[in-house]
């Protein structure tokens, strides 16, 4: 098995992604970002914040995907309820977004 940071990041960004890990791995974030035992110890000065530094940028980038993915899709859900017609049934329409460029 080959080891890679971009590996490493793959495998926590999965997992975080996963509903039935999602809390245990923040928790485990978070219990790792105030722990005294770390992969680099704290008390070299700036070596030692280098992997806390790193995991709560990553924690933080991935949390926040995960609630603005989840507030766009709440979203979508909520602007896509057509109202009843006249007659009583129901219509399904799909929005379709485009981003337009105007060319010279």
């Amino acid at each position: 098995m080959k080891f890679s940071i971009q590996s490493l990041y793959t495998w926590y960004r999965d997992v975080l992604r996963n509903p039935k890990y999602r809390w245990w791995v923040i928790l485990g974030t978070l219990v790792y970002l105030v722990s005294p035992f770390d992969v680099l110890p704290d008390f070299i000065p700036v070596v030692g914040q280098i992997d806390d530094v790193f995991l709560l940028t990553l924690l933080v980038s991935e949390v926040s995907g995960l609630v603005i993915e989840g507030w766009k899709a709440r979203k979508s859900e909520v602007g896509n309820e057509v109202p009843n017609t006249t007659d009583g049934s129901t219509s399904s329409a799909s929005t379709i977004d485009v981003d337009a460029v105007s060319v010279k």
